[in-house]
């Protein structure tokens, strides 16, 4: 039996054998192309947390009517990114052994990789949705395959053509949007068609990936690349709970870099999105 953290999340402090969510941190962000600083996001968002409440007025429902662990912060090696990646794998791997739902905070956006790869070894027929400014999709950057700029390229490595429904994407190479017209659904600027996605997918694993820039800058600064023109924190609310119609089968949300953002705005955007989803998943 994995140990309680000391310090969890608002909501998460039950025992890891009588929980269904396990809640862990991945602070790895040697990969990150701009601002790094996102290692920081998992523990700023546990103490900030506490500026909450467990009840969600938007969903009438209460974190204290879940039975979620947090396992605290996986120690990843900054200087081997494989290795990293094969610790939060493993770790993955361990919870879906377990039958419970992974919920894992970033880090920047490669440690979704590390997940996947466990998950899609479970689940064959996996399908990802991705919210997202940034399309992801390079198959390298500056002569690397492993970076924040290539995840998604690398999960469709794992599960192949037209299983990766992007949504909010509003930045990237010509090349990247080019090589994803054949290979991945892309929904750029909002969530248009989100319920069409949702209703062909019902039934089948998803694993959810939510980058935070794909929030305006203007309601989310504290990140690494802000990309203007992004969606308002309602909407992203909104696009959520309809994906809580799915069978999330693990989930992540990345790229929070809480010293980008001093007055503490963008750490407590974060922990309502990440309440919501828990609620929405739960």
């Amino acid at each position: 039996m994995l140990n309680k953290n000391i310090e969890t999340f608002l909501g998460c402090d039950n025992d890891y054998g009588e929980s269904g969510i396990v809640v862990f941190g991945a602070p790895f962000d040697s990969t990150t192309s701009f601002r790094p600083g996102t290692r920081f996001a998992s523990k700023t968002m546990r103490g900030e947390s506490y500026g909450l409440e467990t009840y969600s007025p938007y969903q009438d429902k209460d974190l204290e009517d879940l039975a979620i662990f947090d396992g605290g912060d996986l120690e990843l090696c900054f200087g081997d990114t494989q290795k990293a990646l094969a610790v939060i794998e493993s770790y993955t791997t361990r919870v879906l052994r377990d039958e419970k739902t992974p919920v894992m905070i970033g880090g920047e956006h490669l440690v979704t990789l590390g997940a996947v790869r466990a998950v899609a070894r479970k689940y064959r027929d996996l399908h990802v949705i991705h919210f997202d400014a940034h399309a992801d999709l390079r198959d390298d950057y500056l002569g690397v395959t492993l970076s924040h700029a290539t995840v998604l390229h690398r999960v469709w490595d794992l599960i192949g053509d037209n299983r990766i429904y992007q949504f909010g994407i509003r930045s990237g190479e010509r090349s990247e949007f080019q090589w994803g017209k054949d290979h991945v659904i892309t929904q750029k600027f909002n969530f248009n068609g989100l319920a069409e996605v949702v209703k062909k997918l019902q039934g089948k694993p998803v694993y959810f990936t939510l980058d935070l820039d794909i929030l305006d800058p203007s309601v989310f600064p504290g990140t690494g690349t802000p990309e203007p023109g992004g969606v308002g924190f309602l909407e992203l609310l909104e696009a959520i709970q309809k994906i809580g119609e799915l069978n999330i089968v693990g989930c992540d949300i990345d790229e929070l870099s809480p010293v980008y953002d001093q007055s503490g705005a963008s750490t407590a955007v974060a922990c309502k999105v990440l309440r919501e989803l828990l609620l929405v998943i739960g």
